[in-house]
């Protein structure tokens, strides 16, 4: 049988899904994307129609093969990437009774802090996901809790991942890493934990069955298959979230390398030999196999934090990228804070827009800039607000530190490794030289790569290393690393400090149904 030339990743995304075409040695051949839409019926609910995401996973598959003009028997298998935290209800008949609720739902808040007081270091301890709304287990005891229909009513709960994959192949099925980021999953054991399942009112038999990530799906309907451009027969890799994944696209899978990727959201992770929790509960500890565990922490504020700049400060910067048709508001407000001196004079930013997971895990936890004078302008809040997001992942990467030792390799992937300057900050608040992929398509490749494995294409994971284009470096500058330090210090200092008015506002605005 010749060799096939291409590989296919189909990464499900909080946004969007997005298709990428590579050759075998990770060079992106053609790609696509499709966003969908995002529903807040309530104050703090975040939910998604399943059926608008599987049009736009199957419209991005399909573009993406018709931009590379390949043959679509040339591509060896399709990886599948996930965001993780998804939770569906499933009916007897396999359809979608329920919305999908994303991982920046609020709507379990109370629950979590009841759970997280009183049996939360246990399950924690078991599982290795940090008691917060963000999470699957929260989300289905506040389900039981008010009597939600779709719980009430549910033959199966599901991640978005899997919801495709019975839409697809009719089958439940759940790779360790999304599995363990539900809270449901025992780490140590790699199965259901019991305590965990008691808490949500729920039975194994309505969970599907956790699988490795080289499992195989295969059969699409010929309807299907000629929606998707693809061949009937192709193997359907299950993959893993895209936490890990992004990890395993970047190279970062040895001892002290260390990814940290911004998208909308955020995460600094480490690969691990062993899981590693402790009473803290600061960072997450996810399986990935049965041998490797990927801990970290996600941070609910990366991109994001960016595009609220944008929209309440970036008024004139939309304006004459619009009419100017070229470059974008994102660049134009790029170039105003790197005219700023590192520090932004003085001006700190909290990035707690969305409330925030590490290591606080308080969902009350709100934005602030701290400092402000008369001499600041707008250009110097854009700096305060980049820098923000990195000193946030910063303070992250100290409680990964403390299980996983101190970094040697510091990667960094996601849409926010397109941009220089964000990229420098990096470099100069960790104090270390930034490695960037020439891709910024990380879990997709990562994907990509499972799925290769899966087929006996390539030897192991850590061969991945050879095969990962990267461009330049960003060193740090040591001038401006002492200084981010001695601002770090103030920046470390302020959550605590305002925690208790973070809280009291936070009640207010729920009062008012914000």
């Amino acid at each position: 049988m010749p060799t096939k030339n291409y590989v296919l990743a189909l990464d499900i995304g909080t946004t969007s899904a997005k298709a990428v075409l590579f050759q075998k040695s990770g060079i992106v051949v053609a790609e696509h994307e499709n966003a969908y839409p995002v529903q807040h019926p309530h104050p703090a609910w975040v939910e998604q129609d399943p059926h608008e995401i599987e049009q736009a996973a199957i419209a991005a598959i399909s573009t993406a093969i018709l931009k590379s003009g390949i043959d679509q028997h040339d591509i060896s298998c399709v990886g599948i990437s996930s965001a993780m935290h998804s939770l569906i209800c499933m009916n007897e008949q396999h359809e979608a009774i329920s919305p999908s609720i994303t991982w920046a739902d609020g709507r379990s808040v109370d629950q979590a802090n009841h759970l997280k007081e009183f049996a939360g270091k246990d399950i924690y301890l078991k599982t290795g996901t940090p008691i917060h709304p963000m999470s699957p287990l929260p989300k289905l005891i506040w389900m039981k809790e008010t009597g939600y229909q779709p719980y009430l009513q549910a033959a199966k709960f599901v991640s978005i991942k899997e919801y495709l994959l019975v839409r697809w192949f009719g089958t439940y099925k759940v790779d360790y890493a999304v599995a363990s980021a539900s809270g449901l999953f025992n780490i140590h054991t790699f199965d259901w934990e019991t305590s965990a399942l008691s808490a949500a009112g729920i039975t194994r038999d309505q969970l599907s069955e956790p699988v490795p990530s080289t499992t195989v799906c295969q059969g699409l309907s010929s309807q299907l298959a000629e929606r998707l451009s693809l061949p009937q027969d192709i193997p359907f890799v299950i993959g893993s979230s895209d936490g890990p994944l992004a990890n395993l696209g970047i190279g970062a899978i040895n001892p002290g390398d260390v990814a940290i990727t911004i998208g909308t959201s955020g995460a600094i992770r480490q690969m691990s030999a062993k899981p590693e929790t402790d009473e803290l509960q600061e960072i997450f500890c996810y399986g990935v196999t049965e041998d490797l565990w990927i801990m970290g922490g996600p941070t609910n504020n990366g991109g994001i934090v960016f595009q609220w700049m944008k929209d309440v400060l970036g008024e004139t910067e939309v304006e004459r990228s619009l009419a100017s048709g070229s470059g974008s508001a994102y660049d134009l407000l790029t170039n105003l804070a790197a005219d700023v001196q590192p520090g932004a004079d003085g001006l700190l930013f909290l990035p707690f827009l969305n409330g925030e997971r590490a290591p606080y895990w308080d969902a009350d936890a709100r934005g602030s800039f701290i400092g402000l004078t008369l001499a600041h302008r707008k250009q110097h809040m854009i700096r305060a607000g980049l820098e923000g997001v990195i000193f946030s992942m910063y303070s992250i990467g100290e409680a990964l530190e403390r299980l996983a030792g101190k970094p040697s390799n510091l990667f960094a992937s996601g849409g926010f490794a397109r941009s220089s300057l964000w990229l420098q900050i990096v470099a100069d608040i960790f104090g270390r030289e930034v490695h960037v992929p020439v891709s910024h398509q990380s879990s997709a490749w990562g994907a990509a790569w499972f799925g290769l494995y899966a087929l006996g294409d390539v030897p192991s994971l850590a061969a991945i290393k050879e095969d990962i284009p990267m461009k330049e470096s960003y060193i740090p500058n040591n001038v401006n690393h002492e200084l981010y330090l001695q601002l770090y210090k103030t920046y470390s200092e302020l959550y605590f400090s305002l925690k208790p008015h973070f809280h009291s506002l936070s009640a207010l605005q729920r009062g008012l149904g914000r």
